[in-house]
């Protein structure tokens, strides 16, 4: 552990990796899978008042501003006006590869299936099905994964561009007129350009990719299946020129 992780654990304690809080949060009783990343875990609420109450799968991506909650104090308003104490609890279960994005808030008594997207600031409030992608407040189904999956794969190559774009109009080296860009920029979108033959990729940062959520084995294997859209980087690269002029 080096002294900046060190610094860190002192003034954030369980909260100064995702790693040290995953940790920290099976430690007191609630149930994490494999590969679970909670991306910012200072600004993340999940709730430790029944940590028991709460069951994240394998493969989960919680990012900045999340909230996962068992309880509610609602109550609070019947106390104040005619002295009830009434209880609230509800169990959280959360399946197997989930991206749950910003902002959004997961209330209790809630399953999340399996293979589901949760969009920005979306308010959970009932139950996900598998394969589903969900947005909004409160959260409505927009489309299934699959589908979601065929959208985003027709987008690829357009996306591609705009980020060749902004490299060139505003990066410092794009700016000098720096000729062909590095690969490690375009790590999200090597599919389209790498060749299938053996011998390994051909820059560490696809690699890098490749291992996220522990599924290197599955990623090379469809990337095998699939031709890539073009024959070579130059090509590619020629292509995104084409597309800004």
């Amino acid at each position: 552990m080096g002294i900046k992780h060190t610094i860190k654990r002192l003034v954030l304690g369980p909260k100064a990796s995702s790693t040290d809080y995953v940790n920290y949060l099976r430690s007191i009783g609630m149930v994490i899978g494999k590969n679970t990343v909670i991306y910012s875990p200072n600004y993340c609420v999940i709730d430790q008042t029944r940590p028991w109450m709460i069951e994240i799968g394998d493969n989960v991506s919680i990012t900045t501003g999340v909230t996962i909650l068992t309880h509610g104090y609602d109550w609070s308003v019947f106390k104040g006006m005619y002295g009830d104490v009434l209880g609230s609890a509800g169990r959280v279960k959360i399946g197997d590869n989930v991206f749950i994005g910003m902002n959004s808030t997961i209330l209790k008594g809630v399953t999340v299936g399996n293979n589901v997207v949760i969009g920005a600031n979306s308010l959970i409030n009932k139950d996900v099905p598998d394969n589903s992608v969900v947005v909004g407040n409160p959260q409505r189904i927009v489309c299934d994964i699959d589908s979601y999956l065929e959208k985003r794969r027709m987008v690829q190559l357009a996306e591609a561009a705009d980020l060749y774009g902004c490299w060139r109009k505003n990066s410092p080296e794009g700016k000098r007129g720096g000729g062909v860009p590095p690969k490690e920029i375009f790590s999200e979108f090597f599919w389209l350009f790498e060749p299938r033959a053996g011998g390994g990729l051909s820059d560490p940062s696809f690699d890098s990719v490749m291992e996220l959520r522990g599924t290197r084995e599955l990623s090379f294997t469809r990337f095998m299946q699939l031709k890539p859209q073009f024959a070579s980087y130059e090509d590619f690269i020629e292509r995104l020129e084409e597309m800004r002029s």
